[in-house]
């Protein structure tokens, strides 16, 4: 058994809701013109494989779209094709270290343990969403092998420092180079934060062009769409989460593009000591960030309707025209399962943002 369903996780098998049906009515949103909530719920979410992952304040579920049985027939589905078999929901629960541990919730400090359970349950998402892309056999199978919290924990810490290397080390290293031309430390940490936000960038257009990506994409606009529409209070159907916009506030690409500017101003201070020194400061300072980062994008979703606020917010929004793609209605059927499976089980509706500290960066 997968390490998820070990930890009380459960599936339960949706119908198609109208498989033919929901792509014929398809009419498409306008991210530009799209709805937009108006308030903050404690709900966030996660694009899989071919599905969504959305986390409440004590469970989160996965909604996947399996292959019809003609596709596993033919070998299963390809790569960029769409699955066309029923939608299948995973549930489990969650308590996360910030819920343990109340010294754990200190700002700054409760947004680097926040996102590192973030990441946790977002890797264990992807497992699921893999193993529902499987015959049946195989899937059961995969799901009895039960895979090492310890191996979890690895798997995230690798993610970490490659995030690091990349984002962090190559930037100052390459800023070193020419230092001595620079003859600044002021040009020096803003050349270095051109040079990050430039990499960020560059990462985020590759992968937007990336075919394979595109329906992932699809199934995170499908996520931000659902969200949207609970916090809006509407009935969650497919139709109505499709007027909503497939740009959210506490996206996660949002709160990248903060880290990036947050690390101009953290290393500002530092000067230009010797390189070995610019390097450990790069890398201790990466929970600073994040933490800073974490509380920012916080008091944004909270006062979203402050129209300065919009204003500092809308450059990470158009940032997610390169990681959201416009979903069908079958798509948004499936992340909208996600999150009934969640509701089922809590009503987050009736809490604050505050009550779910870890899911204002993961919407």
């Amino acid at each position: 058994m997968s390490s998820g369903l070990a930890a009380g996780g459960r599936s339960t098998p949706v119908e198609p809701n109208g498989h033919g049906a929901l792509a014929d009515l398809n009419g498409g949103g306008d991210s530009e013109t799209g709805l937009k909530a108006q308030r903050d719920a404690p709900v966030g979410g996660q694009a899989v494989l071919e599905g969504v992952m959305m986390r409440g304040v004590s469970n989160w579920a996965v909604a996947v779209r399996k292959p019809s049985a003609e596709q596993l027939s033919e070998g299963g589905r390809a790569a960029g094709q769409a699955a066309r078999g029923d939608i299948e929901v995973s549930s489990f629960p969650l308590r996360t270290a910030l819920s343990r541990h109340r010294s754990l919730r200190l700002p700054i400090v409760r947004g680097v343990v926040a996102l590192a359970g973030s990441l946790m349950v977002g890797f264990r998402a992807l497992e699921v969403s893999a193993n529902a892309q499987m015959p049946a056999a195989e899937e059961e199978q995969a799901q009895e092998e039960e895979i090492p919290r310890a191996l979890w924990a690895g798997t995230v810490v690798v993610a970490l420092v490659l995030a690091i290397v990349v984002f962090f080390l190559i930037p100052v290293g390459l800023t070193s180079l020419i230092k001595h031309q620079l003859g600044s430390s002021v040009l020096f940490w803003l050349v270095e934060g051109l040079v990050r936000t430039g990499i960020f960038l560059g990462y985020l257009l590759v992968l937007s062009r990336v075919a394979d990506l595109r329906r992932v994409f699809e199934y995170h606009g499908a996520e931000h769409k659902t969200i949207s529409c609970f916090e809006a209070g509407l009935p969650l159907t497919p139709v109505n989460c499709q007027r909503f916009s497939r740009l959210h506030p506490r996206c996660g690409t949002s709160f990248l593009l903060v880290v990036m500017i947050v690390a101009i101003f953290v290393f500002a201070p530092i000067g230009l000591p010797a390189w070995y020194w610019l390097l450990v400061t790069r890398v201790l300072g990466v929970p600073v960030i994040a933490g800073i980062s974490f509380e920012l994008i916080r008091f944004a979703g909270r006062n979203r309707r402050r129209r300065w606020v919009q204003v500092l917010m809308w450059p990470g929004l158009k940032l997610q025209l390169l990681t959201t793609r416009e979903p069908d209605l079958d798509e948004l059927a499936v992340a909208i399962s996600a999150l009934q499976a969640v509701l089922e089980l809590e009503r987050p509706g009736q809490l604050s943002a505050a009550d779910l500290l870890g899911v204002e960066v993961v919407a």
